[in-house]
C-alpha cells in the first residue's frame, strides 16, 4: 500500500511459491480438461504426447531466452522491455501488443469456460435464448455466468496483487492434488492396448500430430507472465530465470502425463467428443461419477489459475506499453491504495466481458487469432535476444543461458516454425475470420501507436509515467 503522499508504484512481494504458482497455473487452465479427447483422437495417443513434446522443446528453447532477459531486466512488461533495447520502438510495440492479443483470448476464453464446466455440473441451467453463432444457441443464464465470473476476476486483480497471488497459490495446489490423484488411478487401472493406435491423422501420422501442434503455443502460454510481474518479484533476479524454465518443464510433464493417462484408461472408442475425456477417463479409473466430477471441479480451479494469471499479464503489458508512450497514459496510471494498473485491469474486463455474448464456437477464431499474436511475440524476444548477446556481450546477467548465442539461434528458427503453422498452406491455417480478428487487433492497435507517437514523441519504456 502506498503512503499518502507518495507516487504509487509496484510492490515486490511475489516470493518463490507464488511466481511458481502464477506460471504453472497459467499454464495448465482449462484446456486440457476439454481438448485432451480431440488431441488423442487426432493424432493418436503417442502422437498426441509427441506434439506436446515437440511443442515443448521449442517452448524451453524460447522459454530460456526469456529466463535470460528476465533475469538481467527485471522491469514491469518483459517482451516489451526485452525487444524495445535489442530491436527498437516499433518493434517493441509488435511484440507486446501481439502478446496482449494472446493474453486477452486466454481471458475471453476462460470467460467462455466457466459457464461450460456449469453447464456440465448442472445440466440444462442454460435457459433464455438469445441468438445463434456459428451454429450455439447463445443462452442469458450462461452469458450471465461468464459476465459475471468475468467481472469477480477484474476486481481480484484490482484490489491487489496480494490477493490475486494467493487465490492462485491455492487453486493451483488443488489442481496438483486431484492431477497427482488421477495418474495414480490410472496407473492401476488402465490398459495397454487402450493405447493403440499409437498415431493416427486424417490425412497422415505428420498431419495428426500436426493439428495438435499448432495448439501447444496456446496451452504453454502463461510462463511469459513471469517477466510481465517481474518488478512484483522478491526474489534473487537469477532466481527468477530458474523458476521460469522450471515451470515450463513442469507444464510439459503434465500436459503428457494427462494425455498418456486419459489414453491409458480409455480406449479410442470410449472418448466421446461432446463429452469431457479427461473426466470420463478419471470416473472409470475410479468407478465412481464423484471421481469424475472431482475433476471437472479441478478443471474449474484451472480456469480461475489462468483467468487470474493473464489478468496479471496482460495489464502489466499495457500498462509498459502506456508508460513508453506507445499507448494512451491512462493505461499507465497505478492505483494509489492497491498499487495495481488499475485502468488497464478495467479494460480488459469490460472487453472479455463481451465474450461469453459470442457463445462458445466463436471462440475458437479467438483462440487461433491469439495464438498466432503469441507466437509471434516468442520470435522477437528470440530475436532480442541474440541480437543482445551480440551486441551487448558484457551486459550483467544474472542467470546465463549455456551456449546461448545457439540456443537463441534455434528459438527463432523454431519460433518461425511455429508462425508458419498459422500462414496459409499449413494443414493448420488460420481462418478467413480468424485472419480477421488477427488484423483489426493489429490495426487498432497500430492507430493507437500512431497517435500516441505524435501526441507523446518517443521516450524510452522505463520512462516514469507522467501524471
Amino acid at each position: 500500500m502506498t503512503m499518502s503522499g507518495e507516487t504509487p508504484r509496484f510492490v515486490r512481494v511475489l516470493a518463490r511459491k507464488d511466481v511458481l504458482a502464477l506460471a504453472f497455473g497459467a499454464m495448465i487452465g482449462w484446456g486440457w480438461i476439454v481438448m485432451t479427447g480431440t488431441w488423442i483422437t487426432s493424432a493418436g495417443s503417442l502422437g498426441a504426447v509427441s506434439a506436446f513434446l515437440i511443442g515443448g522443446v521449442a517452448i524451453v528453447l524460447v522459454g530460456l531466452t526469456y529466463a535470460e532477459l528476465a533475469a538481467a531486466m527485471p522491469q514491469a512488461g518483459g517482451e516489451h522491455v526485452y525487444s524495445y533495447r535489442g530491436l527498437g520502438h516499433l518493434a517493441s510495440f509488435v511484440c507486446t501488443w501481439a502478446i496482449v492479443l494472446g493474453y486477452m483470448t486466454v481471458v475471453s476464453f476462460e470467460a467462455v469456460a466457466l459457464p461450460t464446466v456449469v453447464e456440465n455440473i448442472l445440466p440444462g441451467y442454460s435457459v433464455g435464448h438469445l441468438w445463434t453463432i456459428a451454429g450455439w444457441d447463445v443462452e442469458a443464464t450462461w452469458v450471465a455466468v461468464g459476465v459475471a465470473g468475468s467481472l469477480l476476476m477484474m476486481w481480484v486483480n484490482y484490489i491487489g496483487i496480494r490477493t490475486a497471488a494467493l487465490v492462485q497459490k491455492l487453486v493451483t495446489l488443488m489442481i496438483v492434488a486431484v492431477g497427482l490423484l488421477f495418474l495414480t488411478g490410472a496407473l492401476f487401472t488402465g490398459e495397454g492396448a487402450n493405447l493403440t493406435p499409437l498415431f493416427t491423422g486424417d490425412t497422415s501420422v505428420a498431419g495428426g500430430i500436426m493439428s495438435v501442434l499448432v495448439m501447444v503455443p496456446f496451452m504453454f502460454v502463461g510462463f511469459d507472465v513471469i517477466p510481465q510481474a517481474a518488478e512484483e518479484i522478491d526474489l534473487p533476479h537469477r532466481d527468477i530465470g530458474r523458476l521460469l524454465v522450471f515451470s515450463v518443464l513442469l507444464a510439459v510433464f503434465w500436459y503428457a502425463a494427462i494425455i498418456f493417462a486419459t489414453g491409458y484408461v480409455l480406449s479410442p472408442d470410449g472418448i466421446d467428443l461432446d463429452s469431457l475425456a479427461v473426466p470420463d477417463a478419471m470416473q472409470a479409473a475410479f468407478s465412481s461419477v464423484w471421481a469424475g466430477k472431482l475433476m471437472v471441479l479441478a478443471g474449474m480451479a484451472g480456469i480461475i489459475t489462468s483467468w487470474n494469471a493473464f489478468y496479471i499479464g496482460g495489464s502489466r503489458a499495457i500498462y509498459a506499453l502506456a508508460n513508453a508512450d506507445m499507448l494512451p497514459r491512462m493505461f499507465a496510471k497505478l492505483h494509489p491504495r492497491y498499487n495495481t494498473p488499475a485502468n488497464a485491469i478495467l479494460l480488459i474486463g469490460v472487453v472479455t466481458s463481451l465474450a461469453p455474448f459470442l457463445g462458445r464456437s466463436a471462440m475458437v477464431w479467438l483462440v487461433d487469432a491469439g495464438g498466432l499474436g503469441i507466437v509471434l511475440a516468442y520470435l522477437f524476444v528470440a530475436a532480442s535476444f541474440v541480437v543482445l548477446r551480440y551486441r551487448e556481450p558484457d551486459m550483467p546477467r544474472p542467470f546465463v543461458v549455456p551456449a546461448g548465442k545457439v540456443v537463441g539461434i534455434v528459438a527463432i528458427v523454431l519460433s518461425i516454425a511455429l508462425v508458419v503453422l498459422y500462414l496459409p498452406g499449413s494443414p493448420s491455417a488460420l481462418l478467413p475470420v480468424e485472419w480477421l480478428i488477427f488484423g483489426v487487433w493489429m490495426l487498432g492497435g497500430g492507430a493507437m501507436y500512431v497517435w500516441a507517437r505524435v501526441r507523446y514523441g518517443v521516450h524510452a519504456p522505463d520512462r516514469p509515467a507522467s501524471t
